[in-house]
């Protein structure tokens, strides 16, 4: 897989993680649980994003 289409999965998971949260976070108890580590995840992918731009 070169640079760019890795890059392109990975901003890919990062928005499909924003859409997951912001949908659990939208309804009525939402799981704090849950929440917290989508919001781990995408923390880590976007740092990931933003070491192999810097690449």
């Amino acid at each position: 897989m070169n640079l760019k289409s890795h890059l392109d999965a990975l901003k890919g998971r990062h928005a499909n993680l924003e859409t997951k949260i912001a949908a659990e976070d939208s309804r009525p108890g939402p799981d704090n649980s849950v929440l917290a580590r989508m919001k781990v995840e995408k923390l880590r992918l976007k740092e990931q994003i933003e070491r192999l731009k810097t690449q």
